[in-house]
């Protein structure tokens, strides 16, 4: 019984021997690269710890840009995909309308004066800031100023404007009338609001795109009907929305033409 436990006594100490050379080696190696630097036994642990942790950050890294670059899956994305192209393309015709509302006609809209810029205590503002545009007839403005000590300055604005109106004072408003539109400018107006026809439809058009990206993207989760249908429906929507941009555009140029 006395020689089993002096062997395995000694057993255990060739193992303790052995491990303490070859951590004495690893300590000799990081020293001997690092001449002006020597790690201890703790720093060594120290070492191996963080490289242990990088390595775990850096996939867990990975593993967010994985997840960021997929499609959020639901049970079932086509209402989804179509709601937010009709977003973005209801958008768009509000965009249209409104640079459509800015061109001049031969009829007086109070629109046509949203684009104007006022300056005013040394601020800048929209003219429907700061005063109420209504229609007199069909060819006069009245511009009423909330503050009536903006009036001179509401006058400078609309004559510097390129719309080619002269107002004159009305007590505390301006009264502008429309003059008729030279065979030139309806030239000229329908140009622009061809292209803005065209800009319009562009933008339409990337909601369609982005909504067929979606769905492309979902080729492993859906079936294939059920894509193709969706995609049906983003293309009936794009139609309908650019049919409504080209009978805008072609209202207004039968209303310049006809002013």
């Amino acid at each position: 019984m006395a020689i089993f436990l002096r062997r395995t006594l000694s057993f255990r100490n060739v193992l303790l021997l052995r491990s303490s050379a070859l951590l004495s080696r690893e300590i000799r190696q990081c020293n001997s690269a690092s001449p002006h630097r020597v790690l201890s036994l703790p720093a060594l642990e120290f070492v191996r710890e963080s490289r242990r942790g990088f390595a775990k950050g850096r996939n867990k890294k990975k593993e967010d840009e994985s997840a960021a670059s997929t499609v959020e899956i639901l049970p079932n994305m086509g209402p989804t995909i179509k709601a937010n192209a009709t977003s973005h393309m209801e958008a768009a015709i509000a965009a249209l309308t409104a640079e459509l509302s800015k061109l001049r006609t031969g009829r007086a809209s109070p629109g046509m004066l949203d684009h104007i810029i006022v300056e005013t205590g040394g601020v800048k503002l929209p003219l429907h800031q700061i005063a109420a545009v209504s229609v007199i007839d069909s060819k006069t403005l009245s511009i009423n100023p909330f503050d009536p000590t903006a009036l001179s300055n509401l006058e400078t604005a609309i004559v510097e404007s390129p719309l080619g109106l002269n107002p004159k004072v009305d007590g505390d408003r301006l009264i502008a009338a429309i003059p008729p539109l030279t065979k030139e400018h309806v030239q000229a107006i329908c140009k622009v609001v061809t292209k803005s026809a065209e800009d319009g439809k562009q933008s339409i058009r990337r909601g369609r795109q982005k909504a067929m990206d979606t769905i492309k993207k979902l080729t492993k989760n859906y079936p294939k009907d059920d894509l193709k249908r969706w995609e049906k429906e983003v293309d009936e929507l794009t139609k309908k929305f650019v049919k409504t941009a080209e009978d805008l555009c072609k209202a207004k140029e039968k209303e310049i033409s006809s002013g």
